[in-house]
């Protein structure tokens, strides 16, 4: 019995669709490259999260909704607020390179032990996701938030990506960022910012539509109490600002 061969035109034709998904990839990795590049330099002007906001209010007819962004430089920031953030969601920020491996197997061994799942994404995923991506739970879009976590560790310093993340994080509905946040709550610019009112900020950051800086719960004034000691144990605002913090013991 003979194998009939495959005709060469068949053939052809996968090449040239292969060929043709290599370009598109290339161009997909060079576009979002240089996208991530310029922004090492230039300020966001706006942040996926943002836009998906202000649509879903245009599409829901909410008339009163306002959006505020104010960019602040690090440089003009109260460096007690970036500490905070990472105080409370993501303590070994200046040591990984993207992925805390070490709070997923933590994350996934409490969930097997029947605990509630709790996420284990660090700051510069959550600055991925929010500056490029939109919400919800997709492996797509966890890929994506992968692929954008690597070319931002890979791209820009460490204070960069913390200094983009206290800009666009949202703090309250249609609030992002520490230089709006601290205009509307504390009614100070973020260059004042102090330790509890940073830890506040940092506190809601979990629901930031129900939880309020301003308005603290008592489970926000709680965990911002925890927040300052942790902040205590980090050695203050070195940890965000020094080449090489010590680790959290």
């Amino acid at each position: 019995m003979k194998w009939r061969k495959r005709p060469a035109r068949k053939r052809s034709r996968t090449r040239r669709l292969l060929r043709l998904f290599g370009y598109l990839l290339l161009a997909w990795v060079a576009v979002t490259w240089l996208l991530v590049l310029i922004m090492r330099f230039v300020p966001p002007v706006t942040s996926a999260f943002m836009m998906e906001r202000q649509l879903s209010a245009w599409m829901h007819g909410e008339k009163n909704f306002h959006l505020h962004y104010h960019w602040v430089p690090w440089s003009r920031m109260s460096k007690l607020a970036p500490l905070a953030m990472v105080a409370s969601e993501d303590q070994n920020f200046p040591f990984h390179h993207g992925f805390d491996f070490g709070a997923i197997h933590t994350a996934i061994a409490n969930a097997e032990q029947g605990d509630r799942l709790r996420g284990a994404s660090t700051i510069s995923q959550q600055t991925a996701k929010n500056l490029f991506l939109w919400n919800g739970r997709s492996w797509v879009r966890k890929g994506l938030e992968a692929y954008f976590t690597v070319l931002l560790e890979v791209t820009w310093p460490k204070q960069r990506i913390l200094a983009v993340y206290a800009n666009i994080a949202e703090m309250g509905n249609g609030i992002y960022g520490v230089g709006a946040a601290s205009r509307i709550y504390f009614h100070t610019d973020a260059a004042h910012l102090g330790k509890h009112q940073s830890a506040l900020l940092a506190a809601t950051l979990p629901n930031p539509r129900v939880l309020h800086a301003n308005r603290p719960s008592a489970y926000v004034e709680q965990r911002a109490a925890w927040i300052e000691q942790q902040m205590r144990q980090l050695g203050g605002t070195g940890y965000v600002t020094e080449d090489d913090p010590p680790r959290p013991k």
